[in-house]
């Protein structure tokens, strides 16, 4: 029996905009500390010295749009996994977990259920927490953490608990919706309420019997969209017809809420207390009262001045942002998109990426800088009949071979050395050295080396949308 690692990465997390995007969520940030939250969440068991043994990498269901950059975040920590299990569309986080019960049911380990979006400042006390959840989770229960409030906060739900338990969990005595001020306060003044924290502990095969006798739509969804799904290099791709018919639920109310007047089932909910300095990151206000600050109350990353300002969050990705005499404020500074907010105001971010959404406007999905598995692009300008990209292509990786219809490309080498296939003949490019690929010819661009390889493609055209690519080979399997 091994405690098996199941890291849940498919929120879009809208409210920590313009830094978290649809195609670059919060979970693939670094926004507390150098590593990513998902890197984070893949090492919380480091070092776990419980019941029962960890197992050796983690399963990770995730979107397929960021499939390629979780697999990379997880390898370049040394951390990999089990399996990377891809939706190929969002039904929240009931039918996820169903995927990962599935992808390890013949060994049916106690599988921990994180959310990849979570901050852990005390890995004892999250580790501790753990091990005490262990007893219930093998005796057959579901078992989710409570995080011990500080504070009166409106912006999480709530958990009253029961009495003891024999195995040392408590019994929930009801599940709270987010509360208004003074609720929540006398919430915190009875010591009776943990908040609702997202992570679970359950056997496979419990979880399995829950899910099919609460929700049978969705597991037999979930079933046909496992059987019928295949494996992809690093990846396993569900079925895709049959997992989009699936209902979208949480594990709360698809199952949580359910079990205690399930009649038959015999599966007890149970929560264990949890001091471990958890946070859900949901928005630049939680960032900033977790973040190290300054003696005015400041938060800086990046390139940041302050002139007489007071409890200021910035983060500036590409340009020097000065502040003179805020107070409270939210400042997100990306290639693309500024963001100014009162830090009262974040949750309302939401309502600025509906907006754009709406719009049809690139920046509420994707980053001006796009992650591709064999390294990453820039478009650094662009203008009528022409853009112009920086280009790095990792080690050892090259893109597919293609051709275009509308479009004709200069590659000029600025750093490493380029493996060029163009039309007929492939050759090599040093820096400073270029080549010119005509509209319609076949080509290809690698990296030979062992360094990273960065040039500048300017292409010209009728058209220059990413769509406009025909390929014949590719080692990612794209079409």
């Amino acid at each position: 029996m091994e405690l098996q690692p199941v890291i849940l990465s498919g929120g879009s997390g809208t409210r920590l905009w313009p830094l978290s995007r649809e195609q670059y969520p919060k979970q693939l940030l670094a926004l507390v500390g150098n590593e990513t939250m998902l890197q984070a969440t893949a090492g919380r068991l480091s070092g776990f010295a419980g019941r029962l043994p960890v197992a050796p990498a983690p399963v990770v269901v995730c979107n397929e749009e960021y499939r390629f950059v979780t697999a990379e975040q997880l390898r370049s920590v040394g951390r990999g996994s089990r399996h990377i299990v891809l939706e190929p569309a969002g039904r929240n986080t009931a039918p996820a977990l169903t995927l990962a019960a599935l992808a390890v049911a013949d060994a049916d380990p106690v599988m921990l259920v994180m959310p990849a979006d979570h901050v852990i400042a005390d890995l004892a006390g999250f580790q501790a927490a753990i091990d005490a959840g262990i007893p219930a989770a093998l005796e057959g229960a579901i078992v989710t953490f409570g995080i011990v409030p500080d504070r009166a906060e409106t912006g999480y739900g709530y958990i009253r608990c029961g009495a003891d338990r024999p195995d040392g969990s408590k019994a929930i005595a009801a599940f709270v919706e987010k509360p208004d001020a003074a609720t929540a306060q006398r919430y915190l003044d009875s010591g009776e309420y943990l908040w609702n924290s997202g992570l679970f502990m359950v056997r496979a095969s419990t979880w399995l019997k829950a899910i099919e006798h609460l929700q049978p739509a969705m597991a037999g969804a979930c079933a046909e969209a496992w059987k019928a799904g295949a494996r992809d290099a690093d990846f396993v791709r569900v079925n895709k017809e049959a997992f989009v018919a699936c209902p979208s639920d949480s594990i709360d109310y698809a199952v949580m809420e359910k079990l205690a007047a399930a009649e038959g089932l015999g599966i007890a909910g149970c929560v264990v207390p949890m001091s471990a300095g958890w946070s859900d990151v949901g928005a630049w206000d939680a960032l900033w009262q977790i973040a190290d600050k300054d003696g005015n109350g400041n938060v800086a990353r990046g390139d940041v001045l302050f002139e007489d300002s007071r409890d200021t969050l910035v983060y500036a990705q590409d340009r020097l942002v000065a502040c003179v005499g805020l107070e409270g404020a939210v400042i997100v500074e990306t290639p693309d998109a500024v963001l100014v907010a009162s830090k009262d105001k974040t949750q309302d971010v939401k309502q600025i990426v509906a907006a754009l959404k709406a719009g049809k406007r690139s920046q509420a999905s994707a980053h001006r800088k796009i992650h591709r598995p064999w390294g990453w692009y820039d478009s650094i300008d662009n203008g009528a009949r022409f853009q112009v990209k920086r280009i790095v292509v990792n080690p050892g990786a090259s893109l597919s071979l293609q051709m275009h219809h509308h479009r004709a490309e200069h590659w000029i080498v600025v750093k490493g050395t380029a493996e060029v296939t163009n039309g007929e003949r492939t050759f090599l490019l040093g820096e400073n050295e270029s080549t010119y690929i005509p509209l319609g010819h076949v080509h290809r661009l690698a990296n030979p080396g062992k360094l990273p390889l960065e040039i500048i493609e300017v292409q010209s055209g009728s058209y220059l949308g990413e769509d406009d690519i025909v390929r014949f080979e590719d080692t990612y399997g794209r079409g």
